[in-house]
């Protein structure tokens, strides 16, 4: 992922203190959409010091400022990603869980044109679908 955490973190004022950084890195670098449990458990990899309380309050502080986003993909946890502005589309397999990021430029200008007929400008586009493997 391109984005930098700890720059936004800078950026908002935020004082980064070893922990932060850490965590901040671990967020930079993830490609799915990890859970506090899962940031713990990458963190303490790379500083073993950092506990489970430490990053909670780090997660409820960047969601505060805006720099994460709090994802609820059905399951009992949380989950977490950098905040973004743009159009964003995720997929949930609901049997396991994991999250696929994926585009429809089609479904977009759609979308838009249901907004349009509606009166509205589509500023921001966001969508969710949950679903499971076919048998087949």
């Amino acid at each position: 992922m391109d984005i930098s955490i700890e720059r936004l973190c800078i950026e908002n004022g935020l004082k980064m203190t070893g922990p932060r950084r850490v965590i901040a890195r671990v967020l930079s670098e993830a490609t799915d959409h990890p859970d506090v449990e899962d940031l713990h458990r990458r963190a303490n990899r790379i500083d073993s010091r950092i506990s489970l309380a430490t990053v909670y309050r780090t997660v409820r502080l960047l969601e505060a400022k805006g720099i994460l986003s709090r994802r609820d993909f059905g399951s009992r946890r949380a989950r977490y990603e950098p905040s973004g502005e743009g159009n964003h589309f995720h997929l949930v397999d609901t049997d396991t869980g994991s999250v696929i990021e994926f585009e429809a430029p089609g479904v977009e200008e759609a979308l838009r044109k249901i907004a349009k007929a509606h009166g509205l400008e589509a500023e921001i586009i966001k969508i969710e679908l949950f679903g499971r493997r076919s048998a087949a």
